[in-house]
């Protein structure tokens, strides 16, 4: 059986983690971080705090080792592991990322001990000739045309409760508009109401305005990130004029805007931004690179699902500006109360038909606790997609989560919903929101009827369209 050994894991590191793990044979990790090693173990993986630069530490005396990766963020110490591996595993092969902040001491020990080098420095020079490539060009030139055409103040739009990619993406884009001259502000509908998400604004003291009226929304120019039209999804009014969009996600309607970059074959809208960062030659300031770096990772699931070169490219340019220790704060915060009960109401409701589970949690009081039940349900033996629904101010809003490969979610839920509201989102990702409509004639007293009432028409219609429409999948599964 193969075996592989990973040493050290950073950013980059848990990204070579995530793929190994998919793959058959056995996998091993040595960290020195104890923190690091028991996120991995309750991730399920063989992880041990091992001194990574001491040959001693890293034998494994009972197997044979066929290849070992160097994945650690220090160019320093990835060179002393290096050596170290190639002492305690002559025979196996060894790839090592260069890291960051490399002397010529450390390339050239590596480069005489290592099979295969992965270095960063090379990756970024590469990609910075390819924005002298005709198209990067254009948009860089049309983007910079566009900003200083904006005579005023600019409202960066996020779509409604945002999530980090949608608030990382609106930040980088005011750092853009600021170099060129442009007044700007980061506005959101909704609430920020997910745990994670209030940390991530508050431990990087964003300022953002929670626009309430049509009225608050009056600016001189409006930008669209992580979403591409006026009234979906966001509730500025559907006939806004709109000056910049920039977006990964796919448009369902046509786009209407001065400036128009959708890039659906991007994991994370904040990548799209880090290229114009970079394009520009912007300096960018901690809290903006801590976002961005932050938005790729939880659009990308910590690069497990939709992740692309460029995600990696722009997460390894961003990662020796960014605060990780703020990460790891964000990344830990407390579950309210809500969202405890709302994770209990998805287990005790859940209907399960194959590997699909779906459940009705009734009235909620905030639609992030919806996301983190899907997230939760979703670790439950035997389940492959989960669909959680509820309801509160006139509205049902859906989260959808899958692990299938052969079933894309998005697709599921404009099949199922679109004529009933907006819906829509990635293959393993997506979500929903549908007015209540006739079912407010139930009123607010008759709680378990109306939930009843949107069981029997939300989940009917989810399982009809995953077992049996085109998008999904087919029934016996």
């Amino acid at each position: 059986m193969v075996s592989r050994l990973v040493l050290g894991c950073g950013t980059v590191g848990h990204a070579v983690i995530g793929s190994l793990a998919d793959r058959r044979g056995e996998l091993f990790v040595f960290d020195g971080d104890e923190s690091r090693v028991d996120s991995l173990r309750n991730e399920s993986v063989a992880a041990e705090v091992r001194d990574v630069t001491d040959p001693a530490a890293i034998t494994l005396p009972d197997r044979s080792v066929d290849m070992v990766v160097v994945a650690g963020e220090r160019a320093d110490r990835n060179r002393l592991a290096a050596i170290a591996a190639d002492a305690a595993h002559p025979d196996a092969g060894l790839v090592v990322y260069l890291g960051f902040d490399a002397t010529p001491k450390d390339r050239h020990r590596i480069d005489s001990v290592a099979d295969r080098v992965v270095d960063p420095g090379a990756e970024l020079l590469s990609h910075a000739n390819s924005l002298t490539e005709s198209g990067a060009s254009q948009r860089l030139q049309a983007l910079r045309q566009t900003l200083q055409g904006i005579d005023g103040r600019l409202g960066v739009f996020m779509h409604d409760n945002p999530d980090p990619d949608a608030i990382a993406a609106a930040v980088g884009l005011q750092r853009i508009a600021e170099d060129a001259g442009v007044d700007s502000q980061a506005c959101y509908f909704g609430e920020i109401s997910h745990q994670e998400n209030r940390a991530f604004v508050n431990l990087l003291e964003f300022d953002l305005r929670n626009v309430e009226t049509q009225s608050d929304a009056e600016f001189d120019a409006v930008a669209l990130v992580d979403h591409s039209g006026p009234g979906v999804n966001d509730q500025l009014a559907p006939d806004t004029d709109v000056d910049i969009v920039i977006d990964h996600h796919p448009p369902t309607t046509d786009v209407d805007a001065g400036f128009t970059d959708i890039r659906p074959d991007t994991g994370a809208t904040s990548t799209i931004l880090v290229e114009y960062l970079r394009g520009y030659g912007i300096d960018v300031r901690t809290a903006v690179a801590t976002a961005l770096l932050y938005g790729i990772r939880v659009d990308t699931d910590d690069f497990a699902r939709e992740i692309t070169p460029r995600d990696f490219t722009a997460a390894a340019w961003l990662l020796p500006n960014a605060d990780t220790d703020v990460l790891e704060r964000i990344e830990a915060p407390s579950l309210s109360a809500d969202t405890f009960d709302t994770i209990a109401a998805g287990i005790r409701n859940r209907q399960l038909n194959g590997s699909v589970l779906a459940s009705c949690v009734g009235q909620i009081t905030a639609r992030d606790t919806l996301a983190q039940t899907a997230d939760r349900l979703l670790a439950m033996r035997g389940v492959a997609v989960t669909f959680v629904y509820g309801y509160f101010d006139g509205t049902i809003y859906v989260s959808a989560r899958s692990r299938r490969k052969d079933l894309d979610l998005g697709a599921v839920l404009r099949s199922a919903f679109g004529d009933l509201g907006s819906a829509g989102g990635h293959a393993d990702m997506a979500g929903a929101q549908l007015p209540l409509g006739l079912f407010d004639a139930v009123g607010e007293d008759a709680a378990t009827t109306l939930t009843e009432m949107i069981e029997e028409v939300v989940a009917s219609r989810f399982f009809e369209e995953v077992h049996g429409g085109t998008s999904g999948i087919q029934q016996g599964e």
